[in-house]
């Protein structure tokens, strides 16, 4: 799309046994059933998805923590030794509570929350929140992954409001990836990139999103970044983690400790 109308969006269900949950989905979503449409909200027996519509137009796109590169990164990613586990402050006997401010699709909270820890998750699109809430329903009902889904918790609504009026015990880690460009060239990448792209636009407001997880967390927040981008304006990270195509930036404030062991500042000096 190239100007600055919202994108036309219709919900459809794709077999009449649908057609009800996806008349539901309309309701709540005040979107049309039917009608001329760039997109749709499809409901049908592998949960709900969400399509670009037109010739050229490539796959629809779900939230699956079943199948597909989660299942593959679940059975094989590397566990605590990933690069998002060590920006996290993972370590032996150390599974923070992590708010993930920028749900999206939810994978790499999926991965926290394989890994043990508790992980709140924000999504202001509610389109995409739409898929989360299918995805970890769809989750629940599945023997191996229904004890790590249980960990997620999902919330809809702008994360700076919601960092910002937070009730309750803070968490301890606050994980932020804002929509950006993936260097990442994989098929996979492009297409997500393409259809969220209208809904979810720049994240312009990255640094008021940065500043009210830095007031929040108790122990450190992390930020991910394209590898050779600039770091989000604002405060400086401590220190970044590199990987190919991706880095975290951390951003600490008091080390992360197993319980029983003293907690000391780790503000970087100078």
């Amino acid at each position: 799309m190239t100007d600055d109308r919202p994108p036309r969006i219709r919900i459809e269900a794709l077999e009449p046994a649908f057609a009800a949950e996806a008349t539901a989905w309309a309701e709540r979503l005040r979107l049309p059933l039917g009608g001329d449409a760039e997109f749709a909200l499809q409901l049908g027996e592998h949960g709900l998805q969400f399509a670009e519509l037109g010739a050229q137009a490539p796959g629809p796109i779900r939230v699956d923590f079943l199948e597909g590169a989660v299942a593959h990164r679940r059975q094989f990613g590397g566990g605590s030794g990933q690069m998002i586990a060590k920006a996290a402050g993972l370590q032996p006997g150390v599974r923070p509570s992590v708010l993930d401010a920028t749900a999206g699709l939810g994978r790499d909270a999926f991965v926290l929350a394989q890994l043990g820890c508790p992980v709140t998750l924000i999504e202001r699109q509610p389109l995409i929140a739409a898929l989360l809430e299918d995805g970890l329903r769809r989750a629940r009902a599945d023997a191996e992954v229904a004890a790590i889904v249980a960990r997620m918790r999902l919330l809809r609504g702008d994360a700076i409001e919601a960092m910002r009026a937070w009730a309750g015990e803070a968490p301890q880690v606050i994980y932020l990836d804002p929509m950006f460009p993936h260097r990442d060239k994989s098929a996979q990448v492009k297409k997500e990139m393409r259809l969220f792209r209208p809904l979810a636009g720049a994240d312009d407001d990255a640094p008021a999103l940065l500043a009210a997880a830095l007031a929040l967390a108790t122990h450190r927040v992390v930020v991910k970044r394209p590898r050779k981008a600039l770091a989000i304006a604002g405060a400086a990270p401590g220190y970044a983690l590199e990987g190919n195509s991706s880095r975290f930036d951390v951003y600490p404030k008091k080390s992360l400790k197993a319980a029983g062991e003293r907690h000391t500042d780790e503000t970087p000096r100078g």
